[in-house]
């Protein structure tokens, strides 16, 4: 079965929209609001931990918080963690 030159330039062409970058969505604009989202549930957390102490939240809220924030800082620490290891890849290279 052979395939007519004309109709693959065709149908790569119809595709290759599909599959180009979009310049819209900006990484840096992505890692700050990721940033921001950490930030807020670590804040959110501290409140909820200092109205417990001080009676003023309830137990199960309190562990919620503490949940949420566990999860975030892990979160963080596996990005870190692969940030670091695609850094040391990247040293190993050969020049």
């Amino acid at each position: 079965m052979e395939l007519q030159s004309t109709l693959v330039a065709k149908a790569y062409a119809a595709n290759r929209p599909a599959t180009a970058p979009n310049p819209g969505d900006d990484a840096g604009a992505a890692f700050g609001r990721a940033a921001s989202d950490f930030i807020t549930t670590l804040k959110q957390g501290e409140e909820t931990a200092m109205a417990a102490m001080t009676g003023g939240a309830d137990p199960h809220a309190l562990v919620q918080a503490l949940a949420q924030t566990e999860l975030a800082v892990e979160t963080a620490v596996t990005v870190r963690d692969k940030v670091v290891e695609a850094y040391q890849e990247i040293l190993r290279m050969p020049v």
